[in-house]
């Protein structure tokens, strides 16, 4: 589905992020964990095609992404930064609507397809009731759920969300994430998200990619990633790990500030 080969990323002159793969399976919740700066949302630009990299290649579906056509990407993926904006009056509607703009010409009204998808997409976001309201005036996870609706209207095979629970209260982010798992068992979307919070990434995913400093330090099933070894080398904190027998995936408890040698 998505294999990025030997990537190399940088800005102004530096390098940030070097040598990195890493390949996507269809169907499967992946999150990118690391510690702040090491290269997480940098890599999902570049998988997104936002960027471009110095060296090294992102496939779609077996194709040189940066060699498809814009609208052809578009139809297969759709992307969510950090940081989404609109016109002071821009309703949900309208916002969800936008997500249909590969699937037409510029010129051509919306079809009753379009009509159709648009509301499904209201639907499974739950933000039919907002249709009406300025995206503006909605709580940020009734905001999170608007854009989440425009990216499912695209009809996407593929997912990528960008730290999609950032600035939202604890009851927001689990009503994100639990939209983002019904998606994926419901719809078959692959999901592909950096995530800060471990615990939900461990929650959450099928399988973790590991960045540290700008290199690929490791992948794996949550059971595999989250061990005392990786807090520690990884992030320099010395934790205590369990398996949470409600949701059986591994959780860990923070007991204090480690400053091991690295991997």
């Amino acid at each position: 589905m998505i294999k990025a080969s030997n990537l190399k990323i940088g800005y102004d002159q530096k390098i940030v992020v070097e040598d990195f793969n890493f390949e996507i399976p269809q169907g499967e919740i992946v999150s990118l964990i690391g510690p702040n700066g090491s290269g997480k949302s940098t890599v999902l630009k570049v998988v997104s095609r936002l960027m471009n990299s110095i060296d090294g290649v992102v496939y779609l579906d077996g194709c040189d992404i940066h060699r498809l056509p814009t609208k052809e990407v578009a139809k297969k993926l759709s992307i969510l930064s950090q940081y989404q904006s609109t016109p002071p009056d821009f309703t949900v509607e309208e916002l969800v609507s936008y997500g249909r703009m590969p699937h037409r010409k510029w010129y051509e009204a919306k079809s009753q397809e379009d009509e159709e998808i648009i509301e499904w997409a209201l639907k499974q976001t739950r933000v039919e009731k907002f249709r009406d309201r300025s995206v503006n005036s909605l709580s940020g996870g009734e905001r999170q759920r608007a854009w989440i609706a425009m990216a499912l209207a695209q009809r996407p095979k593929i997912l990528l969300l960008d730290e999609p629970t950032t600035y939202l209260d604890i009851c927001h982010q689990i009503e994100v994430m639990e939209l983002v798992n019904k998606l994926n068992e419901e719809l078959g979307i692959t999901v592909v998200m950096v995530l800060h919070d471990l615990n939900q990434a461990v929650r959450y995913s099928h399988r973790l990619v590991v960045i540290k400093d700008g290199r690929f330090v490791m992948e794996g099933t949550p059971e595999e990633v989250l061990t005392k070894e990786l807090l520690r080398n990884v992030y320099h904190v010395e934790a205590e790990v369990t398996v949470d027998k409600m949701i059986g995936k591994p959780v860990f408890l923070p007991i204090g500030l480690s400053y091991a040698a690295d991997f």
